[in-house]
C-alpha cells in the first residue's frame, strides 16, 4: 500500500493490550481504524483514548465467535468510512492448566475466540477486501508452533490459526488480497490476567507490534512475508 494516508484498519480486540497498540501505531501513520471489545464502552473509552475525532476512529462491539456479528460490525465499518483495506485479526483468550483439569469451557473459549473468531472476521471482511486488494494480519504466537505443558487448548487454538492463516493465504492471493500472521513471544500486555509494570519493560511491546504491521502495509506489493515469528531481544535476566 503505496500510501496509507485514509486507509482503514479494522482491529479486533482492538481496545486494549496489542490491538489498542496496532491502532496507535496505524492511526499515526494517517490511517483511519475501527477497534472492536465484546462491551462497548470498552471500545468507546479506547476510542476516545486513541482520537477525539470520529472521522478517524470508529468504536464497534462485536463478539468475534459470532459470525453474524462480526458481519453487522464490518457493515457498520464500510457504511462509516466508505471501504476496508486492513483486518487485524487480533481478538484472544488464554486459559491454562494440565489437560486433567482444563474445563471444556475453557477449551471451546480458546477454539471459539482464537480460531473459529479469526475465521469468522475473515469471512466477513472477504468481500469489501477484494473491492481494495487490502490485507489480512492475523495475530497468532509463538505457541503456534511451540507447544508446551499446561497449553494443550492455548497450543491447539493458535497452531490451528497459523495454518489457517497460511492456507487462506494461497486461497486469496488470486484476487490482490495478502495475508500474513505474526506470532510474537512475550508481549507487556493484561494477557492471561498478567499485571504490566517495570519488570515487563524488556518484553516486545504493543506498539512494537503496531509499528511491525504498518511495515508489512508499506512493503513493496511484490513481496509477501506470510509469517513472522517475532521475540524479544533480550530474557529479561
Amino acid at each position: 500500500m503505496n500510501n496509507l494516508k485514509d486507509k482503514v484498519a479494522y482491529i479486533t480486540g482492538g481496545s486494549k493490550g496489542i490491538g489498542y497498540g496496532i491502532a496507535k501505531i496505524l492511526l499515526g501513520s494517517g490511517m483511519r481504524v475501527a477497534i472492536t471489545s465484546r462491551s462497548l464502552q470498552a471500545a468507546q473509552q479506547a476510542a476516545a483514548s486513541l482520537s477525539n475525532d470520529p472521522l478517524r476512529v470508529l468504536a464497534v462491539q462485536s463478539e468475534v465467535s459470532s459470525l453474524a456479528a462480526e458481519t453487522d460490525a464490518v457493515k457498520k465499518v464500510t457504511d462509516h468510512f466508505g471501504q476496508l483495506d486492513v483486518l487485524v485479526a487480533n481478538a484472544g483468550v488464554g486459559h491454562f492448566a494440565p489437560i486433567e483439569t482444563l474445563s471444556e469451557q475453557d477449551w471451546k473459549s480458546m477454539i471459539d475466540t482464537n480460531l473459529t473468531g479469526v475465521f469468522n472476521s475473515v469471512k466477513a471482511c472477504i468481500d469489501p477486501l477484494k473491492q481494495t486488494k487490502g490485507y489480512i494480519i492475523t495475530i497468532a504466537s509463538l505457541a503456534g508452533t511451540n507447544f508446551f505443558a499446561t497449553a494443550s487448548g492455548y497450543n491447539a487454538s493458535k497452531f490451528g490459526l497459523v495454518g489457517f492463516t497460511q492456507a487462506i493465504m494461497l486461497d486469496l492471493r488470486q484476487y490482490g488480497i495478502k495475508v500474513t500472521t505474526i506470532m510474537p513471544g512475550s508481549v507487556a500486555t493484561n494477557f492471561n490476567d498478567h499485571t504490566v509494570d517495570e519488570v515487563d519493560v524488556w518484553k516486545i511491546q504493543p506498539e512494537d507490534i503496531g509499528q511491525m504491521v504498518q511495515d508489512l502495509l508499506n512493503m513493496n506489493p511484490r513481496t509477501l512475508p506470510s509469517k513472522i515469528e517475532v521475540r524479544p531481544s533480550s530474557t529479561g535476566k
